[in-house]
């Protein structure tokens, strides 16, 4: 693969690249340090995140798009069933819905060692195309001094008050497929109002639909590519400016 700027990655396998510096993506948390994260694309909108203590949480966990190890957490919204589980393992210690069955909002705010879990809700469109008020939640993931949000099955763009209680985000996981959420142009509008300093696609099934998204989003951003899925983060090796970072997988 190659950057935006047309020259081609020099790395090895297992390593990848962000503002310049190349990194050995780490894929056993054992091996971080106290300031490291490590972040794999499982497929789909599902990551699983791994705290320099060993916390595992799996984000938009489903039946079809789940990892290999069973998570100590597991984060779910509703707009289809590939973005939640029917039947979750058993063994996952929290397993947190992105919306009330009750209705109204769903707030979470949960310590589990070394990470908080928090959730900012939005709304979605119903299989009707009627609004669905806090059907879907925003969760971000604050450890090892970073600040990761998963924007979920997002519909809309974002108010300033979505934004305040956004707070700063070091890492935007984000649906780009440009239809099934918010259209390409909208999405633009909020990845430029978060202003991550990186930025990860999801959720695009195939390369065609990445293509678009990229195509639109290199008039505002770098593109970078990594090699492999897994990837280490700390907060000294973010990018100096906002950039997207392509995972392999979709």
């Amino acid at each position: 693969p190659s950057i935006a700027g047309g020259s081609d990655l020099n790395r090895r396998p297992g390593q990848f690249l962000i503002g310049g510096n190349t990194r050995e993506a780490l894929f056993s948390w054992a091996a971080l340090r106290q300031d490291e994260v490590d972040l794999t694309f499982v497929g789909h909108a599902t990551f699983l995140i791994e705290t320099p203590q060993g916390v595992r949480i799996a984000t938009d966990y489903s039946d079809g798009s789940r990892p290999s190890i069973t998570p100590d957490v597991a984060t779910m919204n509703k707009a289809h069933a590939t973005h939640f589980s029917y039947h979750p393992d058993p063994a996952i210690r929290h397993v947190l819905k992105g919306w009330n069955p009750a209705g109204g909002p769903v707030i979470h705010d949960l310590t589990v060692q070394d990470v908080r879990i928090r959730n900012v809700s939005t709304n979605i469109r119903s299989s009707q195309g009627a609004t669905e008020y806090d059907g879907n939640s925003i969760f971000v993931f604050e450890t090892a001094q970073l600040c990761i949000a998963h924007l979920g099955h997002l519909h809309h763009t974002l108010s300033p008050e979505h934004l305040k209680r956004l707070g700063r985000i070091d890492v935007l996981l984000v649906p780009v497929d440009g239809g099934y959420t918010l259209e390409t142009f909208d999405m633009m509008e909020v990845l430029r109002a978060i202003n991550a300093p990186l930025m990860i696609p999801m959720h695009y099934f195939g390369p065609s639909t990445l293509n678009r998204f990229l195509a639109s989003a290199r008039a505002y951003f770098p593109v970078e590519f990594s090699d492999t899925a897994a990837i280490t983060l700390s907060r000294a090796t973010l990018p100096k400016t906002p950039t997207i970072l392509v995972l392999p997988g979709h």
